[in-house]
C-alpha cells in the first residue's frame, strides 16, 4: 500500500558522516549465499551501530541452472537475538525447528526471533533453482535486550503487500517503511526495541530528508546509484555510511542515476555483549549454558 505524505521536517540538526566503509570482499554463506559482512568481525563498530550485529549484504549475483535442491545452509542454530532477511530478487526457502517454514520472494521480509534458542535452515527456492536467476538479499542481526533473550521463539513473515511504501515530498521517490515510523506511518514489523529500517528509492538528483531519534544508532547502505550527503560527503553502490549521533535529521541527494539504500537506525542496547558464533548473551556463563543446550538437543530438531 502506498500512502502519500508531503511532510514538514522540523529542523533538528543535520548529522554528520563519521565514516565510510568500502564493500568487502565476498565469502560463501553455505554454497548458496555469496555475500560482503560489513560490520559481524569488527566488534568496535558492532558497538558502535547497536542494537545491530551483523550486515551480510548478497549484492546482485547470477546463479546458474542446477538440480541442487538443497544449495544455501543446512540446520544451524540461534539464540539471543533476531535475523531480519530482505529479498530484492531472487526466493529462498526456510524451515526452522518450531514447524514454521515458507517462501522469503522479492519484496519480503522474514524478522525472525531465535529467542531461547531455535535451529534454521534456509535454500534457494526450487523453481529458482532449477531455473537458476539472480539474486540480490541482504540479512542483518539485530540484538535482543537481556529480558527478551530467552522469550520464546518466532517470526514475522512481512509479504511485500503489506510492507507500506511512503511516496516522498516533491516526487523525490519511496520509502518502505520496514520497521519504525516514516511521516506518521509505522512499520510492519513488531521489534523489541525503538528501531527504523527503511527500503528507499530517490529518483535521478532527488533529496529527501529524513528524521531519527536523538543519540539512536544509524548507518546507509547504499544498494545502487550513489548520494551526496549534507556535510560534502559522497557515497557510491556499496559503500557502507556510519552518522554520527548530533543532530537528528539526515539530508540525502542522489546522483544522476539515483539511488538505491537501506537506512538502518535503532535505539543502543546499553548492556554486555558476549558472542560465540551463533550465540549472543550478556555474559560468558549464559554463552556456556548455549552451548551446553544446544549439544543436548533443547533447541528441538530439524532434519536436513
Amino acid at each position: 500500500m502506498i500512502a502519500d505524505r508531503t511532510p514538514t521536517l522540523p529542523r533538528l540538526g543535520v548529522r554528520r558522516v563519521e565514516a565510510l566503509y568500502k564493500a568487502p570482499r565476498p565469502h560463501w554463506v553455505g554454497d548458496g549465499f555469496r555475500v560482503s559482512g560489513y560490520f559481524s568481525r569488527d566488534r568496535d563498530l558492532v558497538r558502535t551501530l547497536s542494537p545491530f550485529l551483523l550486515l551480510d549484504y548478497h549484492a546482485p549475483f547470477a546463479y546458474p541452472p542446477t538440480q541442487n535442491l538443497r544449495r544455501g545452509v543446512g540446520p544451524h542454530p540461534h539464540r539471543g537475538f533476531e535475523t531480519v532477511s530482505i529479498a530484492f530478487e531472487g526466493s529462498i526457502a526456510h524451515h526452522d525447528s518450531t514447524g514454521a517454514g515458507g517462501i522469503i520472494r522479492p519484496g519480503d521480509v522474514q524478522w525472525m526471533t531465535a529467542g531461547s534458542g531455535i535451529l534454521h535452515k534456509e535454500y534457494h527456492e526450487e523453481s529458482f533453482a532449477r531455473e537458476g536467476g539472480r539474486m540480490h538479499m541482504l540479512q542483518l542481526w539485530v540484538n535482543l535486550p537481556a529480558a527478551h533473550k530467552m522469550d520464546a521463539p518466532g517470526y514475522q513473515l512481512l509479504e511485500a503487500g503489506a510492507i507500506p511504501t511512503v511516496a516522498l515530498a516533491g516526487g523525490a521517490g519511496t520509502v518502505r517503511v520496514i520497521a519504525g515510523e516514516h511521516a506518521g506511518v509505522r512499520g510492519a514489523a513488531r521489534t523489541h526495541t525503538p528501531i527504523d529500517l527503511f527500503d528507499v528509492r530517490l529518483g535521478a538528483g532527488a533529496c529527501a530528508d529524513f528524521a531519527f531519534g536523538a543519540g539512536h544508532n544509524t548507518a546507509i547502505l547504499v544498494l545502487h546509484g550513489g548520494l551526496a550527503f549534507g556535510d560534502g560527503h559522497a557515497a557510491k553502490t556499496g559503500d557502507f555510511v556510519v552518522l554520527g549521533h548530533e543532530g537528528r535529521e539526515v539530508a540525502l541527494e542522489a546522483d544522476a542515476d539515483g539511488a538505491h539504500v537501506m537506512i538502518f537506525s535503532g535505539e543502543p542496547i546499553d548492556e554486555p555483549i558476549a558472542q560465540y558464533g551463533p550465540f549472543v548473551m550478556n555474559t560468558e556463563a549464559e554463552i556456556r549454558q548455549a552451548v551446553g543446550d544446544f549439544g543436548a538437543g533443547r533447541f528441538g530438531e530439524l532434519e536436513e
